[in-house]
Protein backbone atom coordinates (compact mmCIF):
# COMPACT_ATOMS: atom_id res chain seq x y z
CA UNK A 1 0.00 0.00 0.00
CA UNK A 2 1.35 3.10 -1.27
CA UNK A 3 1.91 5.77 1.82
CA UNK A 4 0.08 9.06 1.30
CA UNK A 5 1.97 12.01 0.39
CA UNK A 6 2.18 14.76 3.36
CA UNK A 7 -0.10 17.66 3.44
CA UNK A 8 1.99 20.75 2.83
CA UNK A 9 0.81 23.23 5.18
CA UNK A 10 2.95 26.06 3.87
CA UNK A 11 4.68 29.04 6.01
CA UNK A 12 2.15 28.37 8.94
CA UNK A 13 4.18 25.25 9.75
CA UNK A 14 7.37 27.06 9.26
CA UNK A 15 7.80 27.13 13.38
CA UNK A 16 6.76 24.09 14.07
CA UNK A 17 9.06 22.46 11.75
CA UNK A 18 11.89 24.13 13.58
CA UNK A 19 11.56 23.49 17.00
CA UNK A 20 11.11 19.98 15.71
CA UNK A 21 14.24 19.69 13.82
CA UNK A 22 16.01 21.41 16.87
CA UNK A 23 14.52 18.86 18.58
CA UNK A 24 15.68 16.41 16.19
CA UNK A 25 19.31 17.47 15.93
CA UNK A 26 19.70 16.95 19.55
CA UNK A 27 19.03 13.06 19.31
CA UNK A 28 20.49 12.37 16.36
CA UNK A 29 24.06 13.57 16.68
CA UNK A 30 23.94 12.83 20.33
CA UNK A 31 23.47 9.06 19.42
CA UNK A 32 24.99 9.35 16.31
CA UNK A 33 27.76 12.06 16.15
CA UNK A 34 28.64 15.13 13.94
CA UNK A 35 28.76 12.84 11.03
CA UNK A 36 25.19 11.90 11.24
CA UNK A 37 23.53 12.73 7.95
CA UNK A 38 21.88 16.03 7.92
CA UNK A 39 18.68 13.33 5.94
CA UNK A 40 18.44 11.61 9.53
CA UNK A 41 17.67 15.16 11.55
CA UNK A 42 14.89 15.90 9.03
CA UNK A 43 13.53 12.46 8.95
CA UNK A 44 13.61 12.18 12.79
CA UNK A 45 11.76 15.51 12.47
CA UNK A 46 9.26 14.06 10.43
CA UNK A 47 9.99 17.14 7.82
CA UNK A 48 11.67 17.02 4.28
CA UNK A 49 15.21 17.93 3.33
CA UNK A 50 13.90 20.88 1.72
CA UNK A 51 12.08 21.85 4.91
CA UNK A 52 15.44 21.20 6.92
CA UNK A 53 17.59 23.71 4.25
CA UNK A 54 15.51 26.44 4.67
CA UNK A 55 15.61 26.47 7.98
CA UNK A 56 19.46 25.95 8.40
CA UNK A 57 21.40 26.14 5.43
CA UNK A 58 23.87 23.95 7.23
CA UNK A 59 25.30 21.99 10.12
CA UNK A 60 26.68 25.17 11.51
CA UNK A 61 22.93 27.02 11.40
CA UNK A 62 21.72 23.69 13.29
CA UNK A 63 24.33 23.97 15.67
CA UNK A 64 23.80 27.07 16.33
CA UNK A 65 20.30 26.83 16.66
CA UNK A 66 20.51 24.20 19.57
CA UNK A 67 22.94 26.43 21.44
CA UNK A 68 20.40 29.46 21.20
CA UNK A 69 17.93 27.78 23.16
CA UNK A 70 20.04 26.17 25.34
CA UNK A 71 20.94 29.26 26.25
CA UNK A 72 17.50 30.70 26.35
CA UNK A 73 16.96 27.89 28.65
CA UNK A 74 19.98 29.10 31.09
CA UNK A 75 18.43 32.91 31.05
CA UNK A 76 15.34 31.59 32.59
CA UNK A 77 16.75 30.01 34.75
CA UNK A 78 19.34 32.48 36.16
CA UNK A 79 16.17 34.69 36.28
CA UNK A 80 14.61 32.62 39.11
CA UNK A 81 15.93 34.06 42.51
CA UNK A 82 17.10 31.15 43.93
CA UNK A 83 19.94 29.88 41.16
CA UNK A 84 22.57 29.74 41.93
CA UNK A 85 25.98 29.53 40.31
CA UNK A 86 26.68 25.66 41.09
CA UNK A 87 23.07 25.37 40.02
CA UNK A 88 24.14 27.03 36.50
CA UNK A 89 27.14 24.78 36.47
CA UNK A 90 25.01 21.57 36.65
CA UNK A 91 22.80 22.70 33.97
CA UNK A 92 25.78 23.88 31.47
CA UNK A 93 27.34 20.08 32.55
CA UNK A 94 23.62 18.79 31.61
CA UNK A 95 23.75 20.03 28.31
CA UNK A 96 26.95 19.54 27.46
CA UNK A 97 26.98 15.98 28.08
CA UNK A 98 23.74 15.90 25.33
CA UNK A 99 26.02 18.17 22.62
CA UNK A 100 29.42 17.00 22.43
CA UNK A 101 29.50 16.95 19.04
CA UNK A 102 27.89 19.88 18.61
CA UNK A 103 30.11 21.67 20.87
CA UNK A 104 33.37 20.61 18.13
CA UNK A 105 31.41 21.89 15.20
CA UNK A 106 31.10 25.06 17.64
CA UNK A 107 34.09 25.78 18.36
CA UNK A 108 35.27 24.64 14.99
CA UNK A 109 33.87 27.59 13.80
CA UNK A 110 34.31 30.09 16.64
CA UNK A 111 34.55 32.99 14.45
CA UNK A 112 31.76 32.54 12.30
CA UNK A 113 29.67 35.69 12.52
CA UNK A 114 26.65 33.36 13.23
CA UNK A 115 28.74 31.84 16.58
CA UNK A 116 30.05 34.30 18.30
CA UNK A 117 26.96 36.16 19.55
CA UNK A 118 26.46 32.43 21.41
CA UNK A 119 29.52 33.51 23.58
CA UNK A 120 28.39 36.90 24.46
CA UNK A 121 25.16 35.64 25.48
CA UNK A 122 26.94 33.09 27.86
CA UNK A 123 29.05 35.86 29.56
CA UNK A 124 26.01 37.67 30.24
CA UNK A 125 24.39 35.37 31.92
CA UNK A 126 27.88 34.28 33.63
CA UNK A 127 28.07 37.63 34.41
CA UNK A 128 24.71 37.89 36.07
CA UNK A 129 25.21 34.67 38.36
CA UNK A 130 28.60 35.37 39.82
CA UNK A 131 27.64 38.82 40.85
CA UNK A 132 24.83 37.19 43.00
CA UNK A 133 26.98 34.40 43.99
CA UNK A 134 30.00 37.00 45.24
CA UNK A 135 26.94 38.53 47.24
CA UNK A 136 25.45 35.77 48.68
CA UNK A 137 29.31 35.07 49.95
CA UNK A 138 28.31 31.58 47.42
CA UNK A 139 32.10 32.21 45.54
CA UNK A 140 34.85 34.65 46.15
CA UNK A 141 36.08 37.41 45.42
CA UNK A 142 39.05 36.43 43.55
CA UNK A 143 36.44 34.18 41.04
CA UNK A 144 35.70 36.83 37.75
CA UNK A 145 33.50 35.94 34.91
CA UNK A 146 36.57 35.02 32.99
CA UNK A 147 37.62 32.21 35.72
CA UNK A 148 34.11 30.92 35.17
CA UNK A 149 34.14 30.46 31.42
CA UNK A 150 37.24 29.12 31.38
CA UNK A 151 35.89 26.64 33.61
CA UNK A 152 32.94 25.92 31.36
CA UNK A 153 34.92 25.80 28.29
CA UNK A 154 37.39 23.38 29.69
CA UNK A 155 34.29 21.30 30.97
CA UNK A 156 33.05 21.34 27.69
CA UNK A 157 36.31 19.92 25.90
CA UNK A 158 36.71 17.31 28.48
CA UNK A 159 33.43 15.95 28.18
CA UNK A 160 33.39 16.29 24.57
CA UNK A 161 36.32 13.80 24.06
CA UNK A 162 35.03 11.66 26.97
CA UNK A 163 32.99 8.50 26.32
CA UNK A 164 29.37 8.59 26.61
CA UNK A 165 29.16 6.19 29.66
CA UNK A 166 32.01 8.71 31.70
CA UNK A 167 30.72 11.90 30.68
CA UNK A 168 28.47 12.26 34.08
CA UNK A 169 31.14 10.94 36.00
CA UNK A 170 33.50 13.74 34.48
CA UNK A 171 31.07 16.15 34.96
CA UNK A 172 30.92 15.83 38.68
CA UNK A 173 34.63 15.78 39.17
CA UNK A 174 34.58 18.80 37.17
CA UNK A 175 31.98 20.25 40.25
CA UNK A 176 34.00 19.22 43.17
CA UNK A 177 37.20 21.12 41.47
CA UNK A 178 34.90 24.36 40.50
CA UNK A 179 33.59 23.98 43.93
CA UNK A 180 37.05 24.01 45.81
CA UNK A 181 38.45 26.30 43.46
CA UNK A 182 35.76 29.14 43.77
CA UNK A 183 34.81 28.65 47.26
CA UNK A 184 35.61 32.08 49.63
CA UNK A 185 38.86 32.05 50.70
Amino acid sequence: MPSSPKINRGPSAGPENRRALIAAAREVFESEGLSAPLSAVARKAGVGQGSLYRHFPDRTALAVAVFDENLTQLEEFVDRPDSTIYDLLDRVIDQAVVSTALIDLIWAHSHDERVTHLGERLRGLIEREVSRARSAGDIGTHVTVDDVLLAVSMLAGVLARSDAAERRAAGSRAMTLFSLAFAPR
